[in-house]
């Protein structure tokens, strides 16, 4: 075992007790592919889900292999249009399951993100009976500031690339607190605890994955 997985499991191994006592359940696992096998684990077959915008769930090949399984997905990628792309959002509050990734989380087990429209973070909030977070080790973090810096200045200016906005961390690599009106910055939500036991799971990944 080389040293950054021997760290990544240290780290984890602490932070998914500190999840437990916010009511959070997590794993660990060391590669994309064994993280893309433990969500598909923890999905019921013929389940509706549906997912935030997110590079790790890409990374890890989830969404490709869900498609071809016995599943109903609710894809804004498949939406004609603005309204059946807004009817999706919708019913992605009442999926059974809703997938995504985290801007950061801190090593005391604070969940930390921000978004433009708002969906995914509704969705993490309230709805959808089961939300499952991805996440590789890269975006763990000290302490909430730290994450906050994190998102601002390692995940917004990427993301604000890929979608191509028109905002200055997109020119620049780091977050100008703007107030442009592409700015995909426009909610932060920090999760300090689930109001539902283990409605939230976290699969902690021992690579660098996404933003």
């Amino acid at each position: 075992m080389n040293n950054k997985k021997e760290f990544y499991q240290i780290k984890a191994k602490e932070l998914i007790k500190n999840f437990k006592k916010r009511n959070i359940e997590a794993y660990f696992v060391e590669t994309a592919e064994l993280a893309c096998q433990k969500a598909v684990d923890l999905i019921k077959v013929k389940s509706t889900i549906s997912w935030g915008g997110s590079m790790t769930l890409k990374e890890i090949g989830l969404l490709e292999k869900l498609s071809q399984q016995d599943y109903n997905l609710l894809d804004r990628a498949q939406a004609e249009n603005y309204q059946a792309k807004e009817k999706i959002y919708h019913q992605a509050l009442s999926a059974d399951y809703y997938l995504m990734s985290a801007n950061a989380i801190t090593q005391t087990g604070k969940l930390v993100n921000i978004d433009g429209n708002g969906n995914r973070l509704a969705a993490l909030i309230y709805g959808p009976k089961n939300v499952i977070i991805v996440a590789g080790m890269n975006k763990i973090t000290k302490d909430l500031e730290s994450a906050l810096k994190r998102v601002k200045n390692q995940a917004a200016p990427p993301n604000s690339m890929r979608l191509n906005q028109n905002t200055p961390c997109a020119k620049t690599g780091q977050c100008h607190n703007c107030q442009v009106e592409d700015t995909i910055c426009c909610q932060t939500v920090i999760t300090r605890r689930s109001r539902q036991k283990n409605r939230i799971k976290v699969i902690l990944v021992g690579e660098e994955l996404g933003f």
